[in-house]
Parts: C-alpha cells; structure tokens; sequence
C-alpha cells in the first residue's frame, strides 16, 4: 500500500482496502464533510502545500489525491471542473448529492446566507446590525410579516405576543406530568399538544392567515413551555409574569421565578435574534416538508423541534459546553484538540455545513460571555473556549471555525441554568424563523418528494416460489 493510501485510511479511519480509485467525497460515512477536512490538513503536512479552496474541490476522490501525491503535491494544471458539490456514489445514471448538499430545492427571501464571506442576513438586514440594535421582537416581525416594523406596528406586534402567553390549563397540567423528562423531550410533546387547542378549521386545511395566527402563537407561547417545564423539574410552581415586560425578559421571569438581570436580559435577547434563522437548515426544512404537507402549522413545528434535537443539529448546543469540563484549563487545548484529531472525532463548537470562515453569529455570543463573566467573576471558562478556538485555527482556513455553540452553552452555564437548556434556549429564537419558512411554503407550496437512487438487489426469487 502507497503511503498516500496509508494516509488516506488512517485520516479517515476506515480499512485500507476500502481506498480504491472508487472511493470519494460523501460515498462512506468517515468521509463526511468533517472528515474531509481532517483529510486536507493532513495532506497539507505531508506535502506542505497549502490546499486552497479550489484544490479542495478537486481531491474529492482517491483517484485524484493518489494523482496529487505523484505529482508530489504539486498544484496541477488547469483544474478539471469540480464534481457537484455533495456528489457521492451513483450507477452511472443519475448524480445523487447526499444529504442533498449543494442542492437548491426552491427560491427563499427569508435569509441570505454567503459561506464563502461569513454573510448572515434576514430578508436584508445584516445580522451584525440586527443583534447590535433590534429587539426580538422587531426581528420576529421583520421575519413573518416581511419587514422591520415601525413604532405602531410594533408596538401592536408587542401587545399581540402579550396576549397570546397563556397556556392551556390541559398543557400546563402535561408539562408538570413531563417534569421528569428531559426538557427537548418535553418541548416536543408540549409544541404538539398545543396543537390540539387551535381553532377547529372548517375544511381540515389550515389556511395562510390561520397558519399566520397559529404561528404567532407559538412565538409567544415556546418560551413559556420551556419556562413551565423548568419551573415544575425544579419543584416550584409555574407563575405567568404579568405586565408589559419585553419578550426576553418575560421569558427569563417566567423561567427563574424572579426578575432577572439587565446582563441576563441582554443577552439572551442577543442569542434569540442570532438564533433566529439560518435558511434551509434540517429543522426548517423539516418545518417545510410538513407544512407542504398540508399537516398544520403545530404539526411543522413539532416535527422541527424533533429534528431540532438531535446531536448533529441544535443538540450539539449542549454538547458543546462539555468542552470546558472535559478541557479543565486553558492550558490543556492543544494536546485536547490533538487527541481527537488523532481519534478521528470532531471538536464541539466548530466547523458548519455551510460557512468557509467563521460563523457570523459568534461575535456577537462571545461579547455577551465576556459581559457575563466579567459580572460573574469567572474568567475560566472564555479563557478555554478561546484556548480551544486557538488550537483549531489550522483546520479554520477549510472551514472548521468556531459555530454559534461554541460560546452559547457556556454563557447559559454562567446564567445558573443547567446545561440541558441550551437547546430549548436556541429554540425559543429558531421558533421565530420556522414560522416564517412554514408560511413562505404555504404561500407557494409544492409538495416535497426528493427521490432516492436505488442501489440494492433486483429481481430476486421469492423462496419457494414455482419455476
């Protein structure tokens, strides 16, 4: 076995006879986008060539890198064009994009993202102005209904939230059932119960404007669920605050069972808007299957919020605080980051589907942790996050930079609260973009069925079947 071969199978960590010329970007599991990554870095210090963007679309198959090896490591000629971004295995008659990477499946004037350049915006506000100058509330309104509000706009926008915080006795009574259930668990049976105390709709398709008026709903209601949830877990009762406080900090009354502070305040609304959407990601597009589907705009939600909690999407919130026990002190980063590099396991908090550089969002979390630990008096935790992000800046220039988790679970932690609550948090904010995508798909709905390329056994003989 060449060396580059050798290198190939140990980076990915599969079995060398699995390196064949076959073999590419996205047709195994080990090569999946992280993997690729390590793949290129591993390269470039065996080379010492820098692997730039455009040669990074070019060693997507082992055919290629074993003909990048021979040349030395030499940059080719005029580069061939590029595979389909997301191209994995196919028979030869069709392109199959895994995981449907770079595939565009409608138009969208919700949120523009650019990778390439670290550009996050909702329908046209750069989320730097958003989260330095909005309030959630301008952000949700600016979302669903299409533009920034003015003051009487918001202000109505405001009082209609307020008055849509109750909470069905039924579903109060199901989240104190739930206290022992963990809390994504219990948003998810929660969102969907609330379902069932919408208005009963005429000819069993929810229409644009009662799906408009379902989704405003859940706007208001999500963080009182996460906060009922709580409040019963931690054995106190539930208590719905009262008066014109804004969003943020009726969430955070509701959630600790007393008023919080303005620090608090800040930045949880901070995190709200910075959550807000983030385009076709696997929960919104979950949100859009199902509403397409025609099932409602409860129904999308829930389904959201089930995608939602899984480990590779907002689940890796919480695991991402992990980093700071597991780490200890900032002086360990390096040989951390090297010992799971060399196991072939990823580094919480970094790296996105979609962004070449830095996730845009994550300024603004980490001056929020800064805030909070200068008012906490306890430095420890920024001082390993940023010793961690440190050490990964080598895998940075492929993309694998810090992500919006990296800094959101730790100023949760400095907030008191438990680190489970890091994805209801994250929900609280997404549930605003959901409904906006739900009702961009309603608006102009196509029923999405993607198809599959079927690679298995054909014609087989049912046993004991006649000749």
């Amino acid at each position: 076995m060449s060396s580059v071969d050798q290198l190939i199978a140990r980076t990915l960590g599969i079995a060398p006879d699995q390196v064949t010329d076959d073999l590419e970007y996205q047709s195994v599991r080990e090569w999946d986008s992280l993997g690729h990554v390590g793949l290129m870095v591993a390269l470039e210090e065996a080379y010492g060539v820098p692997v730039d963007d455009e040669l990074i679309l070019e060693l997507r198959t082992v055919a290629a890198i074993r003909a990048f090896a021979e040349r030395g490591g030499a940059v080719s000629g005029p580069a061939p064009a590029p595979p389909p971004a997301g191209t994995g295995t196919g028979t030869g008659t069709a392109t199959v994009h895994r995981g449907l990477e770079g595939v565009r499946f409608d138009r969208t004037a919700v949120t523009r993202i650019d990778g390439a350049n670290g550009v996050l915006e909702y329908r046209g506000y750069s989320i730097h102005d958003l989260a330095g100058q909005a309030s959630f509330e301008e952000v949700a309104h600016l979302l669903v209904h299409g533009g920034l509000p003015d003051a009487a706009a918001l202000e109505a926008f405001g009082k209609e939230l307020r008055a849509r915080r109750d909470l069905p006795a039924p579903v109060v009574g199901l989240a104190r059932s739930l206290a022992g259930a963990p809390p994504m668990e219990a948003l998810r049976t929660l969102v969907s119960a609330l379902g069932s105390f919408a208005a009963v709709r005429r000819d069993g398709d929810e229409t644009y404007d009662e799906a408009l008026e379902a989704g405003i709903g859940l706007i208001a209601r999500v963080p009182l669920l996460v906060a009922a949830h709580h409040a019963f877990r931690s054995g106190r009762e539930f208590t719905l605050p009262t008066g014109e406080t804004s969003y943020a900090e009726t969430f955070l009354t509701a959630l600790l069972g007393e008023r919080p502070s303005p620090a608090a305040v800040r930045f949880v609304e901070k995190g709200f808007i910075v959550h807000a959407d983030h385009s076709s990601n696997a929960s919104a597009f979950t949100a859009r299957i199902a509403i397409g589907c025609r099932s409602g705009m409860a129904a999308a939600l829930t389904a959201a919020v089930a995608a939602f909690a899984g480990s590779v999407h907002g689940g890796a919130a919480e695991r991402a605080v992990r980093l700071v026990d597991e780490v200890g002190e900032a002086g360990n980063a390096e040989r951390y980051v090297a010992d799971l590099q060399r196991q072939g396991r990823p580094v919480m908090g970094f790296g996105h589907r979609v962004y070449r550089t830095e996730d845009p969002r994550v300024r603004h979390l980490r001056e929020t942790v800064v805030e909070l630990s200068e008012e906490c008096g306890d430095h420890s935790g920024l001082e390993i996050l940023d010793a961690v992000a440190a050490a990964m800046r080598p895998y940075g220039r492929h993309g694998v930079a810090p992500n919006v988790d990296l800094y959101a679970g730790l100023a949760y932690r400095l907030l008191g609260l438990p680190d489970d609550l890091a994805v209801p948090l994250f929900v609280i904010g997404r549930t605003a973009g959901w409904v906006a995508q739900a009702l961009e798909q309603h608006a102009n709905n196509v029923l999405i069925r993607p198809l599959l390329e079927y690679v298995g056994p054909r014609g087989l003989p049912y046993p004991g079947a006649a000749g």
